[in-house]
């Protein structure tokens, strides 16, 4: 029987708590980049889905997710309500530390998934509509896919596709949800003439946070405290400050000055890039998919949205969908064996069949969640609509006002 590694179990309960960090970040990063009057809806959503997907999480969507499978598409329900999830370790999963830690860990993952398409619906779903739709999203869209990925006889896990710590699971499959809720619900009223961000010290405060539990978001992904959650940790940080540099230097050239969101904007670019491939590069490789990953999301935000003229309010889909799409396909060029034994040599390593498995993942993971998003949506709309009235739109809610006005946007 596997044993309790205390050491592997310390630094896995301190990733769990750094990845659970994330969520509130995501509600600074968000909240200062939506206007003044808005800060508390984003609020109130990223925290309300840490209550609720929490709770889904233990009743089924563990067991959905990373349960016994069945035919390679879903977990069941075996485990519904933590049935046999106990406090021995189980091999398919971390031999060295409980199973309810590894649950747990996996359940921030959860959380901040659905809490980053907020991005693209800000200021204009009705609470109701996003409560019921988070739900629904996270039980038919995030949990399969989790065990497709990362589940014991999950079709991609099997098929030989990697992910080190959610590029697929997390950014790509959050990213094309985000798309098709900016496509269904619409662009914001007054769209392109939005006033800018209303307050760029707590973007900063919320990206700082966010990478700080980036650290445990990739490094816990080894779910260990040696070597591989050092290397995960030196790839984590130095994509992400190749990737804000490369976004500065970018913003330096077209405006003739760098910019501090254009920074932020850079680091969390390259944090979501290197996610799926943190567990299997260099630290040379790190910095080459960072400085890629400024070059593609800057021109994915700045150039093609608004070629397109979608409205992806805080650029959920331009960052974390079109981040996690190029980290996990440069997986298939940097990854090295020389830094995870059981993860594939890339093309740069002397093999092109892991690129092609990327491909795959890739493609069927974008389309699976974009047209179950978009149809979700269309249901959601069906059921209580999805966009707030003119009237709450026009005015949302100001933190300088009434405590009872928050109910505007938000009810």
């Amino acid at each position: 029987m596997a044993s309790v590694n205390t050491g592997d179990t310390a630094w896995m309960i301190i990733s769990t708590a750094l990845v659970m960090f994330m969520t509130p970040g995501l509600a600074f990063f968000y909240g200062g980049l939506v206007r003044r009057k808005n800060i508390l809806s984003i609020v109130m959503q990223c925290f309300m889905l840490m209550g609720v997907i929490s709770i889904q999480w233990v009743l089924f969507g563990y067991s959905l997710a990373f349960g016994p499978d069945h035919g390679g598409l879903i977990g069941g329900l075996s485990w519904a309500g933590l049935h046999g999830v106990g406090l021995t370790p189980n091999p398919d999963y971390a031999a060295t530390i409980p199973h309810q830690l590894f649950m747990i860990f996996q359940m921030m993952f959860a959380v901040i998934t659905p809490a980053l398409i907020v991005g693209a619906f800000a200021e204009r779903m009705k609470f109701s509509a996003f409560l019921l739709f988070s739900l629904l999203w996270a039980t038919i869209v995030y949990d399969p896919m989790a065990h497709w990925v990362w589940g014991a006889g999950g079709m991609l896990r099997e098929l030989g596709a990697l992910d080190f710590a959610g590029g697929i699971v997390v950014h790509i499959n959050a990213g094309m949800a985000a798309l098709a809720a900016a496509l269904v619900i619409g662009k914001r009223k007054g769209y392109p003439e939005i006033s800018p961000p209303h307050n760029l010290p707590f973007v900063v405060l919320g990206a700082a946070l966010l990478w700080f539990g980036w650290f445990g978001f990739n490094a816990g992904s080894a779910l260990s405290s040696g070597g591989l959650a050092v290397s995960a940790f030196v790839a984590t940080h130095m994509a992400a400050v190749s990737a804000a540099v490369t976004w500065a230097v970018l913003d330096w050239i077209s405006s003739k000055r760098p910019t501090a969101l254009g920074l932020m904007s850079g680091a969390i670019a390259g944090l979501a890039t290197i996610t799926p491939a943190s567990g299997y590069v260099t630290p040379l490789g790190s910095m080459g998919i960072g400085v890629l990953a400024g070059l593609v999301c800057y021109a994915s935000v700045v150039l093609v949205k608004n070629k397109l003229g979608y409205d992806d309010s805080l650029d959920a889909f331009g960052m974390h969908g079109v981040g996690g799409m190029l980290g996990v396909l440069l997986v298939g060029f940097w990854a090295t064996k020389t830094v995870n034994p059981a993860g594939a040599n890339g093309l740069f390593h002397g093999e092109a069949r892991q690129l092609l498995l990327q491909l795959i993942a890739v493609i069927a993971v974008a389309a699976y969640s974009f047209i179950l998003s978009w149809g979700l949506l269309k249901l959601v709309d069906k059921v209580v609509g999805l966009r707030v009235n003119e009237h709450s739109e026009n005015i949302g809610l100001d933190l300088t006002q009434h405590s009872e006005s928050a109910y505007t946007l938000i009810g």
